[in-house]
């Protein structure tokens, strides 16, 4: 499928009660908290004798394979972002709004903050250069910086492709999901049986395709209209599956690992996590009513892209304050997995998330601004996904530089263009003070 796709794609029915659901808010606020804890526990700062030496704390580290058990949640993140894009797109079409304008708001929604949040790394990278800072630790800086931009192009397009993908679901439902996992099955086998780990990267759509349609089944009912009985045990095997898959070495027990490249393990985690949201529903939406619950959704659930994209920026800051500190003063910091590093980890998550929050609020109108009018030129949106998309292709490919990051705003820019039907800079027009919540 493709954009050109959205001129033949009819607006599904809505289902009757649809509409925003605070338990969904509350689970997604809990995936973008479970999404910066592992990151915040990924980072690793040693001193040796060529000076501060960043490493990734997990790897070869047996703490991470329960630990990803726990906080593996992108899968959970993807079927959400299915339940609450379908949701969003019908609610659009319920007011007479078309797909184009959907995807127009959506590449607006994720790409404004984006390039603001690069802009900003690539500018920072840059003083750091000019101040003596050696070029391969700034280099070390700007590959951390990438490494989770890939959610940022493969949400992108996720939410392109989703009008299409909903007007499947309601035509055939099981013949669209059933394709795409079995596509995501294959591309796994190929990558298994030919020993080449770059064939999996076909799964960066499969799997979290499929995920988001599997979202879309939740958001109809389908899943809820199951007994409890059925879902738990739809959870059980799902867990019983993976687990076979690791006795028989087809997966990493570390589901942290199967992300790069994505596995079919995370269909199983998505299955099993579905599942467990559904019979938790009652639950979670009292939770999400309580006054922690509101707190957490009313913080996050706009801002959940900009959380995501400056976690990033706050936890390499942390990690070269932290260096510097040890060598100015002569003290040791503590060896990754050891007592004295797990000892310091909640005062080092409680700073992370001061800081994370600081920057949230500062940011706080990135993903609130009101997109300017769409295009209705299926060839522009064309050009904008590929154009925006290709920044952060860029980014993830050779890492953000000075140069790179300029290169990267400057294609948002332009993505953010096309898909306006406005002649002068969306953008600036953006920042100019149009308001209101993005659909």
């Amino acid at each position: 499928m493709t954009i050109a796709d959205l001129r033949r794609t009819p607006a599904p029915a809505r289902p009757p009660g649809a509409g925003r659901d605070t338990g969904i808010d509350l689970v997604r606020a809990l995936c973008v908290i479970g999404v910066v804890v592992i990151h915040a526990l990924m980072v690793g700062i040693t001193i040796d004798s060529t000076g501060p030496v960043f490493a990734n704390a997990s790897e070869g580290s047996a703490w991470i394979v329960p630990l990803s058990w726990l906080l593996q949640v992108m899968p959970l993140f993807f079927v959400i972002g299915g339940f609450a894009g379908r949701t969003a797109y019908l609610r659009m079409t319920d007011q007479g709004r078309s797909a184009t304008d959907f995807v127009s708001a959506r590449i607006h929604r994720l790409l404004l903050p984006a390039l603001y949040a690069i802009a900003a790394v690539g500018v920072l990278l840059a003083m750091l250069l000019t101040s003596g800072v050696p070029e391969e630790l700034v280099g070390v800086a700007g590959y951390r910086f990438s490494q989770p931009l890939w959610f940022l192009g493969v949400f992108l397009i996720c939410q392109v492709l989703l009008p299409a993908l909903v007007a499947a679901h309601e035509r055939a439902p099981w013949t669209t999901i059933g394709l795409l996992a079995l596509g995501a099955v294959a591309v796994d086998a190929a990558r298994i049986l030919s020993g080449v780990d770059a064939i999996g990267f076909v799964n960066l759509a499969l799997v979290w395709l499929t995920l988001q349609q599997l979202g879309f089944f939740l958001a109809d009912g389908s899943v809820t209209a199951l007994s409890r009985r059925a879902r738990a045990m739809l959870a059980v095997a799902a867990v019983a599956a993976l687990a076979g898959t690791f006795v028989l070495g087809i997966h990493s027990p570390d589901l942290i690992a199967n992300i790069n490249p994505p596995t079919t393990a995370l269909l199983l985690v998505g299955v099993a996590h579905t599942m467990l949201v559904s019979l938790l529903q009652a639950p979670l939406n009292r939770w999400s009513r309580s006054p922690l619950g509101v707190r957490l959704r009313e913080f996050i659930t706009p801002r959940a892209m900009t959380i995501y994209l400056w976690h990033m920026p706050v936890l390499l800051a942390m990690a070269g304050l932290s260096a510097a500190f040890a060598m100015l003063t002569g003290l040791a910091l503590p060896a990754p997995g050891g007592l004295a590093w797990w000892a310091t980890r909640p005062l080092w998550l409680a700073v992370v998330f001061a800081g994370v929050v600081a920057l949230a609020r500062a940011a706080a109108g990135l993903e609130a601004r009101r997109p300017p009018a769409p295009t209705a030129s299926h060839t522009r949106l064309t050009a904008a996904t590929v154009i925006g998309g290709g920044g952060v292709v860029l980014l993830l490919a050779v890492g953000t530089s000075p140069f790179t990051a300029g290169v990267a705003v400057l294609s948002m820019v332009a993505a953010i263009r096309l898909a306006s039907t406005r002649r002068g800079d969306a953008v600036a027009m953006s920042v100019a003070g149009q308001s209101g919540s993005a659909p």
